[in-house]
C-alpha cells in the first residue's frame, strides 16, 4: 500500500508540473484538470508501484534531492560546459582518438548505474554503450581516449567521467 501511495503522489505532482498555467479556477489549474490528474495518478500508481519503487524509499529523503540539485547545477554543468568546448576543439582541429573503454564505477544500485550512464551520455564526447549487469561495469564510447586511461586495469573512472560516481553514490546509494 505504501508503494502505491508514493507512486500516486509522485505521479500527481509530475502531472501538476506538466500542466502548470493551463487553467484559472484553482490557482493555475482548472478543477477538471485536478480531477483528471488524480485519476491518471491513481492509474499510474497501480501500474508502476512495483516497477519504480523497490524495497526501500531512500530517494524520498529531501536531502538526497538537494544533493541531486547541487550536483546538476555544479559539477555536472561544469563538466558539460568543458566537454562542449573540448568537442568543439576536436571538431575544428580533427584531433580525435575514438574508442570504447570499460569502467568500473563500483556502484551497487541499478539507480546509481542508470544515473551515471545518463550523466555520461548527456556529456558531449561520451556515450554509454552497454552495461555489464553482473559487475555493474559500463562500456563507454569516448571521442578522445587518452593513453593513461588505457594503461589502467580496470579503467579509472576519473578519465572518462570525473567525479560523477562520487556524486551518484551520495545521491542513489
Amino acid at each position: 500500500m505504501k508503494k502505491f501511495i508514493v507512486a500516486t503522489v509522485i505521479g500527481f505532482l509530475v502531472y501538476l508540473l506538466l500542466t502548470t498555467s493551463s487553467g484559472n479556477d484553482f490557482f493555475i489549474w482548472s478543477y477538471s484538470e485536478i480531477v483528471v490528474g488524480i485519476i491518471f495518478a491513481i492509474i499510474v500508481g497501480i501500474i508502476v508501484r512495483n516497477v519504480f519503487i523497490k524495497d526501500n524509499f531512500r530517494m524520498l529523503n529531501p536531502v538526497r534531492w538537494l544533493v541531486l540539485l547541487v550536483y546538476l547545477i555544479g559539477p555536472f554543468f561544469i563538466s558539460m560546459a568543458r566537454a562542449n568546448l573540448d568537442v568543439a576543439y576536436r571538431v575544428i582541429t580533427g584531433r580525435i582518438n575514438p574508442g570504447i573503454v570499460k569502467i568500473d564505477p563500483k556502484l551497487k544500485t541499478d539507480l546509481g548505474v542508470t544515473m551515471l550512464a545518463n550523466s555520461i551520455t548527456l556529456t558531449p564526447g561520451t556515450l554509454s554503450v552497454d552495461v555489464d549487469e553482473d559487475k555493474n561495469q559500463l562500456y563507454i564510447h569516448w571521442i578522445n581516449v587518452k593513453e593513461d586511461a588505457l594503461k589502467k586495469k580496470p579503467r579509472d573512472c576519473k578519465y572518462v567521467c570525473g567525479g560523477f560516481p562520487k556524486w551518484v553514490r551520495r545521491i542513489a546509494e
